[in-house]
């Protein structure tokens, strides 16, 4: 086994824009949004709820079909 501590955020954003020779990582859909290279945890602020009940971000019909 290694003592070597698992990668970072801050590393795996290193190399992925090495890869890509600094190109930017982040892209915009047609509508205008940005869409980051790698969501994490971090990104949820708080539960999205369950599809049925409001806010309903997960869906209108609690069976999640329209």
């Amino acid at each position: 086994m290694s003592d070597k501590s698992a990668p970072t955020l801050a590393d795996w954003q290193a190399a992925a824009t090495k890869e890509v020779k600094g190109a930017d990582l982040t892209w915009p859909t047609p509508e205008g949004i940005d869409v980051k290279p790698l969501y994490t945890a971090e990104d949820v602020t708080a539960d999205p709820g369950l599809p049925g009940f409001a806010p309903f971000t997960r869906g209108v019909r609690a069976s999640m079909y329209a």
